[in-house]
């Protein structure tokens, strides 16, 4: 949108919107685990979150290479993150390690409880962030998934469409999905999280959106590279969401034995 000389990216702002959000709801959780822990969300997040989009949009960059560096790509285009384009995994894990060097710089100085805390404190603020996020791919029309006629279709403008789907009106909101999706698992983590152990929070919320992501994957009809006929995506869900479901089993073991 044009405001005078300046354009405003509505998906920038969701994304920024996002992780407002994201680190408030977080601090609040967070605090609740003592009554020294002022500033640590935030002082993480001055690493966590940059390292995190650049995770996010080296993954999509990466899995995506034809949009950037193909026939009709402009690598330039690379570096346009308003535009759309932000991998989870990559900013999950990119953004995980940073905050766990300065979360262990900041433990060097003030007592914390273990990182799991924090994590487990985080999460379903980062759920409500990418449920925030999907909006923006609303705005720039894209990341909806096979033509359908339900009630809740989404038109999307001829220009938009995929050039084999160039006929077809209506489509998956897949976005819609994923908000929806992102949102429940929030608050059932807030809700049932308190019954867990440090980590299994995280490990849940990494789980769980796996296993919707994996579903809301298979009817996208975006370019994606594949393997086996599937989309990376696909592969890339099953095996965070196996990987997490294993942590999360390994956690509360661990717990009960002590």
């Amino acid at each position: 949108m044009e405001l005078g000389p300046f354009t405003i990216h509505f998906y920038a702002l969701c994304i920024i919107a996002g992780i407002v959000i994201a680190l408030w709801l977080g601090d609040k959780r967070f605090k609740s685990h003592g009554d020294n822990l002022e500033n640590v969300v935030a002082d993480v997040a001055i690493w966590a979150v940059p390292f995190g989009i650049l995770g996010g949009r080296l993954y999509h960059v990466i899995s995506s290479p034809n949009n950037y560096f193909g026939k009709n790509g402009n690598p330039i285009d690379a570096i346009k993150i308003w535009q759309g384009g932000l991998g989870i995994w990559g900013a999950i894990s990119v953004g995980a390690i940073a905050a766990y060097f300065a979360y262990k710089n900041l433990a060097k100085k003030r007592e914390l409880p273990a990182f799991g805390y924090f994590l487990d404190a985080l999460a379903p603020g980062i759920l409500l962030a990418q449920a925030i996020g999907r909006l923006g791919n609303w705005f720039n029309g894209e990341l909806f998934g096979r033509p359908t006629n339900l009630p809740w279709a989404l038109q999307i403008p001829p220009d938009l469409r995929p050039d084999n789907y160039a006929k077809y009106l209506t489509f998956h909101p897949t976005f819609l999905y994923e908000l929806i999706w992102c949102t429940i698992l929030a608050v059932v983590l807030i809700v049932w999280g308190k019954k867990l152990v440090a980590g299994q929070v995280f490990s849940a919320y990494v789980a769980l959106y796996s296993v919707g992501r994996l579903f809301i994957e298979i009817i996208r009809i975006d370019e994606a590279n594949t393997i086996a006929g599937l989309r990376v995506n696909v592969w890339i869900s099953a095996i965070v969401a196996s990987l997490a479901l294993l942590n999360y089993l390994r956690l509360g073991r661990t717990s009960a034995k002590i």
